[in-house]
């Protein structure tokens, strides 16, 4: 079961470091901003600075777009850059950890 999560903070994170932040893909889907803050505050995620950090380290280029997702009990940030040749590439990191549980390039 995946779930999606949106915050502002991601946003307001992303419109800092010059990218782009994907508003909810629904009308219907509910941004959860203050259990994103909790989570945060209480050690169960990386804030979404430093995710931005560990993305850059691994794949240098312009941060488009930043997702927090609960997947089969996990947290995980889905970040996308586009690099200097225009290529998309989405990394997946353990919201946690920082560990990149996969990476592809679109």
């Amino acid at each position: 079961m995946r779930t999606r999560f949106r915050s502002l903070l991601a946003a307001a994170a992303l419109l800092a470091a010059g990218g782009l932040f994907v508003p909810a893909a629904s009308a219907g889907e509910r941004v959860r901003v203050e259990e994103i803050r909790q989570l945060r505050e209480s050690g169960q995620i990386l804030s979404a600075e430093d995710i931005l950090a560990r993305s850059r380290a691994i794949q240098p280029g312009q941060v488009v777009g930043l997702e927090l997702e609960r997947e089969d009990g996990r947290w995980i940030y889905e970040v996308k850059l586009i690099d200097e040749r225009n290529r998309v590439h989405e990394l997946e990191l353990d919201a946690a950890s920082g560990e990149v549980l996969e990476r592809k390039e679109k």
